[in-house]
């Protein structure tokens, strides 16, 4: 009976984490490519009523008798996906159509960030960076720079190719295209806010240290879109309304668990 009890605290409990997550992922469906997560559950210890018996020619087997002691949060996954592309009509929305990560940096590319988020901008400085301010490099591990002339004219093909002249008409084209980076196991990056990731042990580090777009397996890169949060709003209210009903499920547990303890109590009268 407190066996109850502790399991539906469990069950509770984490059924509470995974309506966070789902919280967090429709809380991000307009943010641009956000990638959506799901927390998964599995059983924890059991404790033995009776062990197990092997059957001989005179008696039968018997299995084992194990009751369950509630439940945990097993991981929350990343779902790394394709997110949809919106056209923007902007040159320097970019969204990666495949496989690739935006390599980022907030010191001249001594930390890397990757992000999906392909809304940049050109800084005082000339620099190509995001929203948060971080430079964007290119395939080279160098920082894109367009210099602090103005821009007249700006394409960038889906290798990544960036052709650009300045007020006068002069050529200010960066060498080397955008660059991408692709993992072992992109789902296991981790994230750590402002739509960018860093690389952990289980994601791996790059497959190379900067990869060119559309070859080798890398995506195109499409200028004046953007690529949405992958998050599907059916999906995350059905798992919604299943998460809400195991929460009571296991609410009632405790409450059922509380009255058979109550008429426990209540024998000596």
């Amino acid at each position: 009976m407190i066996r109850s009890l502790y399991s539906g605290a469990s069950g509770m409990k984490n059924h509470q984490i995974k309506m966070d997550v789902i919280g967090n992922n429709v809380a991000n469906v307009n943010t641009t490519g956000y990638k959506s997560g799901r927390a998964n559950f599995a059983d924890v210890l059991y404790q033995t009523i009776r062990y197990a018996s092997a059957g001989t020619a005179d008696t039968g087997g018997i299995m084992p008798s194990q009751v369950g002691l509630g439940m945990t949060v097993a991981s929350i996954t990343n779902d790394t996906g394709q997110g949809g592309l919106q056209n923007t009509g902007r040159a320097l929305d970019l969204a990666i159509d495949g496989n690739g990560w935006f390599i980022v940096t907030p010191d001249d590319g001594n930390t890397r960030y990757y992000t999906r988020d392909g809304i940049f901008y050109v800084d005082n400085e000339g620099n190509l960076v995001n929203s948060s301010g971080y430079m964007v490099l290119d395939n080279g591990g160098d920082v894109i720079n367009l210099g602090t002339d103005g821009i007249a004219t700006l394409n960038i093909g889906k290798d990544g190719t960036i052709t650009a002249t300045d007020l006068d008409g002069d050529d200010i084209s960066p060498g080397d295209p955008i660059g991408l980076a692709m993992f072992p196991n992109q789902d296991g990056l981790e994230r750590i806010g402002r739509n960018v990731y860093i690389k952990s042990v289980v994601s791996g580090g790059p497959l190379d240290e900067f990869g060119t777009p559309d070859s080798g397996g890398y995506g195109t890169i499409n200028s004046g879109y953007l690529e949405m949060s992958n998050v599907d709003l059916t999906d995350e209210f059905t798992s919604m309304i299943t998460t809400q009903r195991g929460y009571q499920a296991n609410a009632r547990t405790i409450t059922v668990s509380d009255k058979m303890i109550e008429e426990l109590l209540n024998l000596k009268r």
